[in-house]
Order: C-alpha cells, then structure tokens, then sequence
C-alpha cells in the first residue's frame, strides 16, 4: 500500500523571496501595521502546531518521501531546500528536520510552470503604478487557473511515478491546489489536519 498525507501550508515571507519587501509593504498599505505583525504572528503558531502533529505521527522515517509546494525537479532538492531552511523559512526547517531523521526530499514541481506563476507574481509585485498593478493582476488572473491545474497534474504524476509501495508521502502544500483528486487509486490520501474547508473528507 502506498500512503500519503498532505501537510496544509502557509507561506512565510522568507518562503517569498526577493518578492518579499514588495508583498509586505503592499499588506500594510491596505490593512496596517499592527494586522501585519498579528498575521505574523498567528503563521508561526500554526507552523509550531504542524510540526508536532508530524512528529507526533511517528512515521518509519526512512520510508517516507517528502514532498514539497514551489520545489522544482533540479537534483539540487536537498541545497535549495537547506539554503531555504537557513534563512528561516518554517517550512523548510521542518522539512529539513524531518530529512535528518532519514526522509527522502523528493523534486515536486516543473520547473518551466514555477517559472511562469513567479513571472506574473514579479510583474505584480514590481509595478510601479495602479495601472501597471492592475494590468498585471488581470494577465495573472487569465492564466493562474490554468497554471495551477497544469501544476497540479505534474505534481500527481510525480508522486505516482515515485512514491513506492510500503512508503508514505508527506504533501506539504498550499490549499488552492487539489492534487489529491488527481492521484491513482493506489494511492491511499489522508490530512495531517482534518476537515479544512478545500479538503472535505467527505466530499471525495
């Protein structure tokens, strides 16, 4: 049997990258300093609370695969991630916890789909004027849903393609996505967090 778990994510500013600064000036802007520093706040909290329902799981480490939102296919999984790690993303100090105690990290996404989501994220968050902004927005919004299905079909094929009999994936992934839908029927899915409003049990 091949099991696997989705992690529910939420991205840090370090998770963000050179776009950062951009994204954060323009959250303050709209709702104000002090949500800002609450939001942060509650994201460490809710990062702290994934990390011990995972260790709490007591998976056999050695047989389980990670695999991770935003990491392409590059054989460089272990340095991006690491690097990532360093520079105090939550996510990835957990991931990279989790490697240390024998988990494989495993490429997840296409590389060319990444590429073209963080182009229409730049143009965003680089423009200069409202009317740049929204022109941006609007060329995002014509596309994303279609990238995100094209993602999500590649993340799919990856975990079938990889993820062996008696091992256990662990699918850290954002809330938009919809990859579970997606996997053969070989595959056994449960949620490290029950009942989240995308992810209805019930419904699948």
């Amino acid at each position: 049997m091949r099991r696997l778990i989705y992690v529910p994510i939420i991205h840090t500013m370090v998770d963000m990258g050179s776009k950062a600064e951009a994204l954060r000036r323009e959250y303050i802007n709209v709702f104000g300093a002090e949500r800002w520093a609450l939001s942060r706040k509650v994201i460490e909290e809710v990062w702290e609370g994934v990390r011990l329902k995972l260790l709490a799981l007591t998976l056999p480490w050695e047989r389980v695969r990670i695999y991770q939102d935003g990491l392409p296919v590059s054989g460089k999984e272990l340095e991006i991630a690491s690097e990532v790690a360093a520079q105090g993303s939550k996510n990835y100090e957990i991931v990279m916890e989790l490697v240390r105690r024998g988990a494989r990290l495993m490429g997840t996404e296409s590389p060319e789909l990444l590429i073209r989501e963080y182009t229409h994220i730049k143009r965003i968050a680089e423009a200069r004027t409202d009317a740049e902004r929204e022109e941006a927005k609007r060329r995002y919004a014509a596309e994303s849903a279609e990238i995100l299905k094209q993602r999500d079909s590649f993340i799919a094929q990856r975990i079938a393609e990889t993820l062996e009999e008696g091992e256990v994936g662990l699918l850290f992934l954002g809330m938009v996505h919809e990859v579970d839908r997606l996997l053969p029927e070989g595959i056994q899915v449960g949620y490290l967090i029950d009942r989240l409003p995308l992810w209805d049990a019930e419904e699948r």
